[in-house]
């Protein structure tokens, strides 16, 4: 006989409640954990497929964690040190900016810019401000990222963690589900399919997308020549995954650099423009239906809310968490909007016309 639904509410209230507390107790200790299983989670459908042409698992594990490691390394002696030196060099030009746009303005309209104004006074402060926030702002990631992510967690934990739960994943999987509740197993099952593709979609297809989206602009931007053309293309492709914001943000600030940097070459903005318009484009018709599907499950502003909730209460680790946990509590909803739409409470007196 299967429990009652009070009682039933009251164990998953509970678990609920001791996962959240455990999250945030454990939030500043569990990031290597957290990372590894994200990324064992990306890389399982790889090692699947090279498991059906002939590699046994533990090589494939082996194959993925030497590529992977092989890449990080590039990445962080080639890449990541020029982005860190546009992200400074972009916020210390900050103020030679304002001034140049001021001096344009000034130009073009006199009267806009009388002394006194508050144009003016914006535009004089705006560079300062952005110089020392933006400073701050830059210190603080750093000194933050070194503190929690330092070089023992980069070089040895995470690939320790990522090798062995990558290695065990689908026997993990196997056990997890010998452990369902009997009377809700198939139910459970369906929910997970439901969230599992759905995070498949969104994190490995929009992950793919962010990739290859930031590394088309930053690679085009630097060929024409722009200033800060690897950073802005880096953030441009790091927030494409809400719909059209990565495009909007990374041109808005691409074509005002362009303007400083090419004024009377308009066909250098021109081409600035293009590069995002031929962004748009690849990623609308290509990309997302390829990559990501016709429907993720994921809104926009919940995701934007569930990353500024959890990022809140838990720091970096809960927006790691935020997207799993907002794709997990989006298909619960629509499963229970479906079984409220069969239930009593909601067809009212149609529900016994039908019965009788």
């Amino acid at each position: 006989m299967a429990l009652p639904v009070q009682q039933q509410l009251k164990y998953w209230g509970i678990a609920a409640a001791v996962f959240l507390g455990a999250l945030w107790l454990l939030s500043g200790v569990i990031l290597p954990f957290v990372l590894g299983m994200a990324i064992a989670y990306m890389l399982d459908p790889v090692a699947d497929r090279l498991e059906r042409i002939g590699f046994s698992r533990v090589w494939a594990t082996v194959t993925i964690t030497c590529m992977a490691i092989l890449v990080f390394v590039l990445m962080a002696l080639l890449v990541v040190p020029t982005m860190v030196e546009q992200a400074l060099a972009l916020v210390n030009v900050a103020p030679q900016l304002a001034h140049d746009l001021q001096a344009f303005l000034t130009d073009r309209f006199p009267s806009l810019m009388d002394n006194g104004s508050a144009v003016r006074r914006t535009l004089t402060g705006l560079g300062e401000t952005i110089q020392s926030r933006g400073g701050e702002l830059l210190n603080g990631v750093l000194a933050s990222a070194m503190s929690l992510i330092n070089v023992v967690v980069l070089v040895v934990l995470v690939p320790v963690i990522t090798f062995y739960l990558l290695l065990d994943w689908d026997r993990m999987v196997a056990q997890i589900n010998e452990l369902l509740p009997l009377d809700h197993a198939p139910v459970v099952r369906n929910l997970a399919g439901q969230i599992d593709d759905t995070l498949a979609a969104f994190i490995r297809g929009q992950g793919t997308v962010c990739l290859i989206l930031g590394t088309y602009y930053a690679v085009a931007l630097m060929l024409t020549g722009l200033q800060f053309g690897l950073i802005v293309g880096f953030v441009a492709g790091l927030i494409s995954f809400i719909p059209y914001v990565g495009a909007l943000v990374g041109g808005a600030l691409a074509l005002g650099l362009a303007v400083f940097q090419f004024w009377g070459e308009w066909w250098m903005i021109g081409a600035v423009a293009v590069i995002f318009f031929a962004g748009q484009m690849l990623e609308g018709n290509i990309l997302t239906p390829k990559l990501v599907g016709s429907s993720v499950g994921l809104h926009p502003v919940w995701l934007i809310f569930a990353l500024t909730a959890f990022g809140t209460l838990f720091g970096f680790v809960g927006m790691l968490v935020a997207v799993p946990v907002a794709a997990s509590i989006g298909v619960i909803a629509r499963y229970g909007i479906a079984q409220y739409r069969q239930s009593r409470l909601y067809r009212g007196l149609a529900a016994r016309q039908d019965d009788s």
